[in-house]
């Protein structure tokens, strides 16, 4: 075959080479609207009890969102902290210029993490008297006092001091001269159950226990520390959960955790996943697609091809259940989905092209798709579809 000749010279010193240099949209990407977070903080933030203070729950890179930018919106709304799960998150935080106050919400158990910690004015969560007398070491060698947060265990048999003997720990504890004890905190394991407003359902027992803790060490004498229990589901329970502060993560990126409330409030979504089409392909009917040929065409079928998988954090298992936007129109995706690309039906559009984008969650006019589908669809919570997706895919901003 005769290769077609071309005069044309092309100058390649102007196509990038750097990683930074490619469009973000090249291939599939989330958008983050930092507009939507700040509005529903400033929103959830009306519903807190008097002098009560919000902390924007930021862990998991902000719920998959890009923690530096949720944290900069979260602040604008009136978030007065920020929480976070793991050490080197906190540090991130710092380094990018957060000067907030930052509690850990995991737990540090070596003098050199918590040396760091105290090094980068993050506050560790605190479960037991080894670490409360690690950090007073610290405080003391460094002459100063090494701020933290006591955590209690009333029900997630997880992290925090057993409630039974808390009392007379909390006694010790105070009589440490090198650390300042800046909040006390437990976490609710059920709150998001529909019967959470039960006095007998574990939700309100576990308040119970917390409250009868509180006033059996009488700590509402010292106001400086903060009281804190409820995530965002107890939070829209009733202000009885709010005390000093509360924690605040799902709600804050636009869902609701308590779906029977969910048409009360006015949250936004602050994520859309996008993904562009990169190919397009035409099958006669009964041809399989994809691996194992789960799906058979039952038509002649135009398919879209679209770059992004379960490699991004699209669940395989959302293979053929959930469907795509584009022009305010659902487009049902066909057959496994791959590591790295997915086929949608499009058979019905006439004007999808190569290089269209694609609305995998998100809104286009009066279509939406929301993480709580997909979570509906693959048998978990919308926490775990937030979180799951994966580095590969740019963050961009899109105030």
């Amino acid at each position: 075959m005769q290769i077609p000749q071309t005069n044309k010279v092309f100058n390649f010193d102007k196509y990038p080479t750097l990683e930074k240099d490619i469009d973000p949209k090249q291939r599939a990407w989330i958008e983050v609207r930092g507009k939507e977070l700040e509005t529903n903080v400033r929103h959830l933030k009306s519903k807190l009890s008097k002098n009560c203070q919000f902390m924007a729950v930021v862990k998991a890179d902000g719920y998959g969102h890009d923690a530096k930018v949720v944290s900069e919106y979260a602040i604008k709304g009136g978030a007065s902290q920020l929480g976070v799960a793991t050490l080197k998150e906190g540090i991130k935080l710092r380094s990018s210029g957060v000067k907030k106050p930052i509690l850990i919400l995991g737990n540090l158990y070596t003098r050199r993490d918590l040396i760091i910690s105290f090094k980068n004015d993050l506050m560790p969560t605190i479960s037991s008297i080894r670490e409360c007398l690690i950090c007073n070491n610290i405080g003391k060698h460094f002459g100063l006092k090494f701020s933290l947060h006591l955590k209690v265990d009333t029900g997630m048999s997880r992290l925090g001091f057993e409630c039974n003997k808390f009392l007379h720990q909390f006694e010790k504890i105070k009589s440490f001269e090198n650390i300042s004890i800046e909040g006390i905190y437990s976490h609710l394991a059920s709150a998001d159950e529909f019967n959470s407003l039960d006095p007998k359902s574990t939700t309100q027992l576990q308040r119970q226990k917390f409250q009868e803790l509180l006033e059996q060490i009488k700590v509402n004498r010292n106001q400086n520390i903060k009281i804190h229990l409820a995530n965002s589901a107890g939070m829209l329970l009733n202000q009885n959960f709010h005390f000093h502060m509360v924690r605040v993560g799902l709600s804050m990126y636009g869902y609701s955790p308590l779906a029977k409330i969910d048409k009360n409030l006015s949250l936004k979504p602050a994520l859309f996943l996008k993904a562009k089409v990169a190919f397009i392909r035409i099958i006669d009917q009964g041809v399989s697609v994809s691996y194992g040929g789960k799906f058979l065409s039952s038509r002649k079928t135009k398919l879209a091809v679209l770059s992004i998988g379960y490699a991004d954090g699209v669940p395989r298992n959302l293979s053929g259940k959930i469907n795509v936007i584009h022009n305010n129109k659902f487009y049902p995706q066909v057959g496994s989905i791959t590591m790295d690309q997915m086929m949608v039906d499009i058979t019905d559009s006439n004007e999808i092209q190569i290089g269209s984008t694609m609305i995998l969650l998100g809104s286009d006019g009066d279509k939406t798709i929301s993480p709580l589908d997909w979570a509906r669809e693959s048998n978990t919570i919308p926490w775990e579809i937030l979180c799951s997706f994966k580095n590969r895919l740019p963050r961009v901003q899109v105030d």
